[in-house]
């Protein structure tokens, strides 16, 4: 089954109301607005494309240790997605699902990383529960999320209802007072760190296959061997 027909499978079973999950229709309500505010304001037009340059970055990754953009151009192209945090399911699924194209990745001669904008502790989690072997970085307060055109801030009514309701705490998640989170993103970068594959989706329930990255992915495997 693909990715996105998990992810609209697991959609269907939350929004359904049933257990396990018991979501209620007003909170399903107000997911969906804030979906459609956000894909209205125009915020993915604004992130990164194709073609754009990679803003240069040192994140720790999950044990603290600095990772450099700049190191992994060096080794290739690389391979970025931006999650939201290990609570939630939807992006938790998406990272097991790129760790089973990880090979794949690795066999273009690519490197990939996963960034959040959570603490190292729980970039450790993420990492542990999805069994995953990239490094997960933590980009506190979204600095490189903004680089890149992806940070947003949730409207007052959609964090009371992560505080409130959900029980989602993203300040200690994250170890940042700020109510900001990325949008969803995937990219392929060039060793010259030319953008050359972008996918950015303010929908956080739906998200491209990871081998949509390939043809980006071959394309500069083929111009390195030139």
């Amino acid at each position: 089954m693909s990715l996105k027909a998990r992810l609209a499978a697991f959609r269907a079973e939350v929004e359904s109301g049933a257990p396990p999950y018991n979501m209620p229709r007003e909170v399903t309500e107000i997911m969906h607005r804030a979906t459609a505010e956000l894909t209205a304001s125009g915020a993915a037009d604004r992130a990164l494309k194709a073609g754009d340059r990679m803003p240069a970055f040192e994140l720790p990754d999950q044990d603290g240790d600095v990772v450099r953009s700049d190191d992994l151009l060096r080794r290739g192209p690389l391979a970025i997605t931006f999650y939201r945090g290990v609570w939630c399911p939807y992006c938790n699924m998406d990272l097991a699902a790129l760790q089973e194209f990880s090979d794949q990745i690795a066999a273009a001669g690519a490197s990939l990383v996963a960034i959040s904008p959570q603490t190292p502790a729980n970039s450790r989690k993420s990492r542990r529960d999805n069994k995953l072997t990239f490094p997960v970085l933590a980009d506190k307060g979204g600095a490189v999320a903004a680089s890149f055109g992806l940070r947003f801030a949730l409207p007052d009514y959609l964090a009371d209802l992560y505080r409130n309701t959900l029980k989602i705490d993203l300040p200690r998640f994250n170890d940042d007072p700020a109510w900001t989170l990325p949008m969803p993103a995937r990219y392929v970068v060039g060793p010259d760190g030319v953008i050359r594959y972008a996918d950015a989706n303010p929908d956080y329930t739906t998200r491209p296959e990871p081998e949509d990255m390939l043809p980006a992915l071959r394309q500069v495997g083929a111009r390195a061997a030139e």
